[in-house]
């Protein structure tokens, strides 16, 4: 019996372009299970980073239902929307938008303190610690590489043991041999926390990894379009 945390029924999302309306998704369906890590290929400009928007409540769909954990996202306001994600999901993103004016180890502990978790920055340094970051605590984003910025990106979106895990092009902006390490901590960091992972990647040894790979070609999913 499947025990899905991520379910989307007829999904679709357009925005508005220069030249008129945008059909990004055009009506997906899919369920992702308890547990599963889940790889979205696809080229670009074939919906995915948009569809793994809409999973996490980051963008709104024009029409269809959005379940994660048993909540209809597509029923929530914004605030609503981030109050459910605090705790529940996490995002890593290809740009790791980590808050320029924070050391390493606030930018691991505010989304701890925003979610009333004990003992924030003692969690917040032992994630760190994991990721290989235990002597850059006290340093600020510019004073760190690319990967190890992404390294606090890990840590900041895996501190509150969240249930889904959302990942965008994670290695997009780093090297081959940081990109493969980065990888290698993605991995094992959802084994050791048993998140479910959604992945975005064009790398197909990347996507190789994930229990199973859906692939998104013009705003849909081929074996499931009409």
């Amino acid at each position: 019996m499947t025990d899905p945390v991520l379910s989307l029924s007829d999904i679709r999302l357009t925005l508005a372009g220069n030249a008129g309306p945008v059909e990004i998704l055009k009506g997906i369906s899919l369920e992702v299970n308890r547990g599963e890590t889940l790889g979205l290929i696809g080229p670009s400009g074939s919906g995915k980073s948009s569809l793994l928007m809409l999973m996490g409540g980051l963008e709104r769909a024009s029409s269809g239902t959005i379940r994660a954990l048993g909540q209809d996202l597509t029923a929530l306001d914004e605030d609503g929307l981030a109050l459910f994600r605090r705790g529940r999901m996490g995002v890593v993103f290809q740009s790791f938008h980590l808050i320029p004016t924070m050391t390493a180890l606030e930018n691991v502990a505010l989304p701890l303190e925003l979610s009333g978790a004990p003992e924030a920055f003692g969690r917040a340094r032992a994630e760190l610690d994991a990721v290989g970051l235990g002597h850059r605590h006290d340093h600020y984003p510019a004073q760190l590489s690319g990967g190890e910025q992404q390294r606090v990106a890990l840590a900041r979106a895996i501190a509150p043991r969240p249930a889904i895990l959302l990942a965008d092009e994670p290695t997009g902006n780093l090297d081959s041999a940081t990109g493969a390490a980065i990888m290698d901590l993605l991995f094992d960091l959802r084994d050791r926390h048993g998140a479910t992972l959604v992945l975005v990647t064009h790398a197909p040894e990347l996507a190789a990894r994930c229990d199973r790979i859906t692939r998104l070609a013009d705003g849909r999913i081929p074996d499931l379009a009409a």
